[in-house]
């Protein structure tokens, strides 16, 4: 990347609401003036989206089922929700979405995770999630394309900023200037658009998501209906023997652990079992704070973070954060496990491999665990902890109240299927070969997704 020299007048930064001497900040106001696309005529945000202020649902159990939504569930550069949750209880405060024509994320937004709501359907979502209104000057899918585009999710990213949870500002989206164009020409370029949206619409019909690949085949490599998986998350009213309330690990009485715990250990119960503790051939670790030691990046160095991997535990690629200098005990070894211990996200699993990121780091909201892969196969494990059974614990040993938090030594007593490894590689094989062919179709959808792109830039051009 070729070294970029520019000179601003020091007055500028004290021009703004916030105290920003940043690179990338400086240079995307005072050298592109806030334009992405420099053109003749352009608008700023704040005249085409109004944030709407947000109604707040508490913790807790809810009074009627809701669905609930987070970063994770929308689908990057493609206005879809994947994966929503119904829920009847939340571990803490959402946001209810239902009268925004567009939803914007304040944390790492330029990963493109935006979608349109324009029926204005209700969601409940992360406080994180914000609703604006578009002005009725705009086509909604023309300016979602626009700032869904590469460049602009580029330049966005100049405007973050954090440490670990890395934010762009409100006030300073609103500020980005794009192309004035009418409303006829923005309809003009819609309708050149739509036969591309068909496309990725057939092609995105062929595709069935992995959680769906992964709990097919356990469910039936375990005898289990996941019909009954859906009723018993709608399921409001049970019993439960007063003996039960302090056989797993503490003493608990809230309902989604006596709900869905006995359920687990029903789908175990038929089969050997090895706890994680019996694989582990270490102490578990907790992350790296990113502040440790002077503050000096090591370029080489990847931070990974919890918005960094996606639900098959994979490394989203063009969103790179370089790590400060830390101590060598952070740093991941081929085939170290991690999971998420707090937060909306507890519970999602990470395995590192050394192939494809020499050197990385992992955050403070990571416990990182060292297995012995010689007794259980790696990728049956990771699978494992993608699939309904695995959620079946987690939802059973999540704490709810305060924090959602699993801590080390719960994770130590997860209880996993020791089925031959035979019949492991089997169900390895069988979902992997399934989520390659899934893949390639992504591919064939990425590539109809960047012709929007230029359909775009050649019109501002």
């Amino acid at each position: 990347m070729p070294l970029k020299q520019f000179t601003t007048d020091f007055q500028r930064i004290g021009q703004q609401e916030f105290l920003r001497p940043n690179v990338g900040y400086r240079y995307f106001f005072d050298v592109q003036k806030a334009e992405v696309y420099p053109t003749k005529q352009s608008i700023k945000l704040k005249y085409v989206l109004k944030e709407l202020p947000a109604k707040k649902v508490s913790k807790g159990e809810l009074e009627e089922t809701e669905r609930l939504i987070d970063i994770g569930n929308i689908e990057r550069r493609f206005n879809n929700l994947i994966n929503v949750e119904e829920v009847d209880e939340i571990g803490s405060d959402k946001s209810i979405l239902q009268n925004g024509d567009i939803v914007i994320p304040k944390m790492q937004p330029q990963m493109g995770n935006i979608f349109l709501n324009l029926e204005h359907e209700r969601f409940i979502g992360s406080t994180e999630l914000l609703e604006y209104s578009i002005s009725t000057n705009h086509n909604p899918l023309f300016l979602y394309y626009l700032i869904t585009s590469g460049k602009f999710l580029s330049d966005l990213a100049k405007l973050e900023s954090g440490k670990t949870h890395r934010r762009v500002n409100p006030v300073d989206l609103l500020k980005i200037k794009i192309p004035a164009i009418s409303k006829s020409k923005q309809d003009q370029i819609v309708a050149e658009i739509e036969p591309i949206e068909k496309k990725i619409k057939e092609l995105k019909n062929q595709i069935t998501p992995p959680q769906e690949i992964i709990n097919k085949v356990f469910a039936r490599e375990f005898g289990f209906d996941l019909e009954k998986f859906e009723e018993l998350k709608k399921e409001k009213l049970f019993y439960v023997d007063f003996k039960n309330l302090a056989i797993y690990h503490s003493t608990r009485t809230d309902v989604k652990h006596h709900k869905n715990t006995p359920v687990f250990e029903k789908i175990i119960d038929g089969y050997d079992y090895i706890k994680l503790s019996e694989i582990s051939l270490s102490e578990p670790m907790y992350g790296a704070n990113e502040s440790a030691k002077d503050g000096q990046k090591d370029e080489d160095t990847r931070y990974i973070r919890i918005t960094d991997i996606n639900y098959l535990g994979n490394l989203i690629e063009d969103d790179w954060k370089t790590a400060n200098k830390v101590e060598e005990k952070y740093l991941l070894k081929n085939d170290d496990f991690l999971f998420a211990r707090s937060g909306n996200t507890v519970g999602k699993s990470f395995l590192y491999d050394s192939e494809k990121f020499e050197k990385a780091i992992f955050a403070g909201y990571f416990i990182k665990f060292r297995l012995d892969f010689s007794k259980i196969n790696k990728l049956y494990f990771l699978y494992y902890t993608k699939s309904f059974i695995f959620e079946l614990w987690k939802t059973g040993i999540n704490r709810i109240t305060g924090q959602p938090n699993i801590n080390a030594n719960e994770y130590l007593e997860l209880k996993i299927p020791d089925i031959p490894l035979k019949s492991q590689q089997k169900i390895v094989g069988e979902i992997k070969t399934e989520l390659d062919k899934q893949e390639e179709m992504k591919k064939k959808i990425e590539t109809q997704r960047n012709k929007i792109d230029e359909i775009i830039e050649q019109v501002i051009a």
